[in-house]
């Protein structure tokens, strides 16, 4: 890498469920800023998900975007987000709508009309009736324009939209019933090229922040195993060849020919955060220091689950507890449960892992949750496989940091992918949790 690629600097910014983290980064993965800026998640009920847009997705998105970038010549920038997500804005790029998230329920009852994946056409529907003739565009779009005045999306996120985008453009078959037009919807560019200029900063359309994190991660070969630890618990089995597992999603990975299979389950942080506010948050020491024998068993469904039951009618329970447990053990139990989730994940997926050669050999921890140094031990406990950290936990802002230097032609290089350490599973507590797995599955199919 020249000594000018080397010095440009990227910015990468994630819109998450609860909060918009960014950084700069020199063309080594070294991070020369990096902020946080929380935002509120409006959940009353199990059928409401939703973000203030304007708070969120414009407000936060600019706060992020001065504290990093200011007073730095930045090359390049592109905004990452969970999906999907849509809202409604006015004729300035200004949200007049919620910002639906992923798992609300406006987006449910479309799943046989785009195979699985119709939750933006819901949203399109209910944004369309609540503020007819406004633009509907997910949460990229919305940052797009506050930071490049385009409000414009790439094709990865509009592939999130199905069945409203065909692959080239947007379906009217799709639209037309729910009284849309194409030109509602947000412009698109294909992969990494430019959208938009701020001063001599060039934006790329965005990214989906699952695919950021892969771009940054450790996780790279068969074998491995890409747990992403947000809000959402994502964990990914890597192999060579297209399995299909029932319940499970199977993708291409961002390394060239590595697919990816797994899916997505609301037992992260959405589901931490919870359990840390009801038992008071225990201190971390006292949850490590919990013995590995006689702990409660969670069923971590705290709003439905994703994969592998696709059921929103879910809800979290906690069984076998006695007197003997305590705050600590409650919280334990609760990391204990998104592990087990994680491994049943792979357990799903093992016959045909193990048919491939390529049964899983490690796990590599991403996202926000390996901060916890009790969520990482669980991982490794339950599902026995040591878990190499990611060194930086803002994995998907870096990762769109990576991906803004396609957007002006810089070179890359994995060296922006690295682990700080290795968290390697204790023996008496593999060999304590097997029971406690076996319970675990047994609820979770009641």
């Amino acid at each position: 890498m020249g000594d000018a690629a080397a010095r440009a600097v990227t910015v990468g910014i994630d819109i998450g469920t609860t909060s918009v983290k960014a950084v700069a980064a020199e063309g080594d993965g070294t991070i020369v800023a990096r902020t946080r800026v929380p935002h509120r998640l409006h959940n009353p009920d199990a059928d409401t998900f939703e973000h203030d847009a304007r708070a969120a997705w414009v407000n936060g998105v600019l706060t992020a975007w001065n504290s990093v970038a200011d007073g730095r010549d930045v090359a390049a920038a592109l905004v990452s987000a969970m999906v999907p997500s849509l809202c409604g804005v006015d004729d300035d790029g200004m949200p007049v709508t919620p910002g639906l998230l992923y798992g609300d329920a406006r987006g449910r009852g479309y799943d046989d009309a785009a195979g699985g994946m119709g939750e933006a056409l819901g949203f399109a529907q209910a944004l369309a009736a609540q503020a007819s003739g406004a633009r509907l565009w997910p949460a990229q779009a919305v940052a797009n324009h506050a930071l490049c005045g385009v409000g414009g999306i790439d094709t990865s996120t509009a592939m999130t939209m199905q069945p409203l985008f065909t692959g080239t453009g947007w379906d009217e078959t799709h639209l037309d019933p729910i009284g849309v037009e194409s030109d509602q919807l947000p412009l698109f560019v294909v992969g990494s090229d430019p959208l938009g200029t701020r001063g001599d900063t060039v934006f790329g359309g965005g990214t989906i922040d699952a695919l950021a994190e892969q771009r940054v991660g450790d996780a790279t070969a068969a074998g491995d195993v890409m747990v992403i630890c947000g809000t959402t618990l994502i964990p990914w089995a890597l192999t060579t060849e297209w399995i299909e597992v029932d319940g499970l999603w199977t993708i291409p990975y961002t390394v060239p020919g590595v697919i990816a299979v797994g899916g997505a389950s609301n037992a992260g942080g959405l589901f931490i955060d919870h359990v840390r506010r009801l038992t008071g948050d225990p201190a971390p020491d006292e949850v490590l220091a919990v013995p590995p024998v006689d702990r409660p068993v969670w069923l971590p469904y705290i709003r439905g689950e994703r994969t592998p039951f696709h059921d929103h009618t879910r809800r979290a329970r906690l069984v076998d507890v006695d007197t003997n447990h305590d705050a600590a053990a409650v919280m334990a139990a609760a990391y204990d449960a998104a592990a087990m989730v994680v491994r049943h994940h792979l357990d799903l997926a093992r016959p045909q892992l193990d048919a491939a050669d390529t049964p899983p050999t490690r796990i590599v921890a991403a996202g926000g949750g390996t901060q916890s140094a009790a969520w990482m031990q669980s991982l490794a406990d339950i599902t026995s496989l040591p878990v190499d950290v990611s060194t930086h936990p803002e994995g998907a802002a870096l990762g769109a940091a990576f991906a803004a230097r396609d957007v002006v032609g810089l070179e890359t290089n994995d060296s922006w992918r690295s682990t700080s350490h290795r968290v390697k599973p204790r023996p008496d507590h593999v060999d304590a949790a097997e029971a406690r797995y076996i319970r675990f599955r047994e609820e979770a199919q009641r």
